[in-house]
């Protein structure tokens, strides 16, 4: 059987799955009553972090010619999310070539919009919902590293494009979590009671 697309490990669809898979674990270990608990990002709660990784990327693919129907995250966080999450594998497991067209970063092909602008989403995102559900999430001391150092040269860029907040302030000596969270605007120290 042939292997559709790039389902190795370090190729979008294997990311993808990786990064899907820390958020599932999170939606699927939250009770009805979790949902409603607040989220570093100001204003947020843990739904309204599940909320934003389900829509904003189902309207980014019409870009590419797909019509992903919408789902209703309020009334079943994790069902709408696991529908989603096989949505978008499905895709990646298979792009068939094509192009995502987008005003703001140009045309690509779709399984490498996904994984820059996605699944990208999805990992630092899952910092956030396990904050939201009390649990102390492990982004990987590497891949910190990585994301910080690719960030740093587009800071004002980053800035002015409104997705995130002024840099918090962190000891030199910070782990490279906490100097990257810090970076895009979130307190390491944030607890659900704060």
């Amino acid at each position: 059987m042939a292997q559709h697309g790039t389902g190795a490990p370090d190729g979008p669809a294997g990311r993808h799955a990786r990064d899907a898979a820390r958020i599932t674990a999170l939606v699927e270990g939250a009770s009805a009553d979790d949902w409603s608990r607040p989220s570093p990002v100001p204003e947020w709660t843990a739904l309204d972090v599940v909320k934003h990784l389900v829509e904003w990327p189902r309207d980014f693919l019409k870009g590419a010619g797909i019509d992903l129907e919408p789902l209703d995250v309020d009334a079943d966080p994790p069902a709408a999310w696991k529908r989603h999450v096989a949505d978008i594998q499905s895709i990646l497991d298979d792009p068939a070539g094509r192009v995502l067209s987008n005003p703001n970063t140009g045309d690509k092909p779709v399984d490498e919009a996904i994984d820059q602008f996605y699944t990208a989403d999805i990992w630092a995102h899952s910092w956030d919902l396990a904050k939201a559900l009390g649990r102390e999430p492990d982004l990987g001391e590497e891949r910190c590293r990585a994301a910080l150092e690719g960030m740093k040269p587009i800071e004002q860029l980053l800035r002015d494009s409104g997705q995130f907040g002024p840099a918090v302030p962190v000891p030199d000596d910070a782990s490279p979590q906490d100097k990257l969270v810090a970076f895009i605007g979130r307190d390491p120290a944030w607890r659900p009671e704060g």
